[in-house]
């Protein structure tokens, strides 16, 4: 089945240099998206619940701006899961902007997930 690509959005409140710290590095990741994660270069690995590791590689960044990775039985494809921060120019409200792919039919398995990571980074940064 094709997948296709889905975008969420955050509101955050927390500083953009905090929250960047906890998506761009293996210990914020660790806080919050996975059980265990370790990164050796561009590589992340992520475990769950003491399971083998999925390996992610980081393939574009921003400093305090984004984070892109692809899944490593993604490679060869156009898909990726990224993480952007955002600004409101005029209220200055942060947002984390949330980009990735799912298969038909798994949009709400697939909302829920994020939404249960988010809260957990949200209780992590004390933003909750």
């Amino acid at each position: 089945m094709a997948k296709h690509k889905v975008h969420y959005e955050f509101p955050m409140h927390c500083l953009s240099e905090i929250l960047y710290e906890y998506l761009a590095t293996a210990e914020g990741l660790s806080e919050w998206f996975a059980d265990e994660v370790t990164e050796k270069g561009d590589d992340f690995y992520f475990s769950w619940g003491g399971g083998p590791a999925e390996k992610a590689t980081l393939i574009r960044y921003k400093p305090e701006g984004f984070v892109r990775f692809r899944w490593e039985e993604d490679e060869g494809t156009k898909h990726f899961f990224e993480m952007t921060i955002t600004i409101d120019d005029i209220t200055e409200d942060l947002a984390l902007n949330i980009t990735d792919f799912c298969e038909e039919g798994d949009e709400e398995e697939n909302a829920m997930y994020w939404e249960n990571l988010i809260e957990n980074l949200r209780i992590k940064l004390g933003a909750a």
